[in-house]
């Protein structure tokens, strides 16, 4: 329906108010089609700000967003800005794993908001984590307020970082 929504209000180019329509909207516009409006930086926060439940965890829309976002951005290697990251939304959640290592402390905050990981993301987090060269720290000082704030990490931590944390 999105879809169909779109190729009525884009059936004469992009309409200026265009970031005035639902967010969900912009997940099925072209980052190339919507560059001629001018701010792509503007195009991908409201992207990231947009209802991901809409695209599939498979489809290629989210990636196209994603490698389009980092361009965008001007996100050169593999390593983002605390800046950058928040641009992103729910994009961040897409990176892969190579993004989360290199990255670091950056990301894992806003990592929590993902509903779901790949298992190279998995992996990517618990390497960060177990390095101790976060904010958190070891996980063997880990006290119950740093475990507030990796909760949503929580399923990801594994086996070997669980076993450090003191009781």
């Amino acid at each position: 329906q999105l879809s169909c929504l779109l190729k009525m209000v884009t059936l004469h180019g992009i309409p200026k108010d265009l970031d005035s329509y639902p967010k969900e909207l912009l997940l099925f516009l072209s980052p190339s089609d919507y560059a001629a409006t001018g701010n792509c930086t503007q195009f991908f926060t409201n992207v990231g700000k947009a209802n991901v439940d809409f695209l599939p965890r498979e489809a290629p829309q989210r990636q196209q967003l994603l490698q389009g976002a980092l361009s965008c951005l001007g996100v050169a290697g593999r390593q983002l800005s605390q800046e950058q990251a928040e641009l992103l939304g729910w994009l961040l959640c897409e990176l892969p794993g190579e993004h989360i290592s290199t990255s670091g402390d950056t990301l894992l905050r806003a990592l929590g908001h993902c509903g779901s990981f790949l298992p190279e993301q998995e992996e990517a987090i618990r390497d960060v984590l177990r390095t101790g060269n976060t904010t958190f720290g070891p996980p063997a000082a880990w006290s119950a307020f740093t475990l507030r704030q990796l909760s949503r990490l929580m399923p990801v931590l594994g086996h070997s970082i669980l076993q450090q944390i003191p009781k």
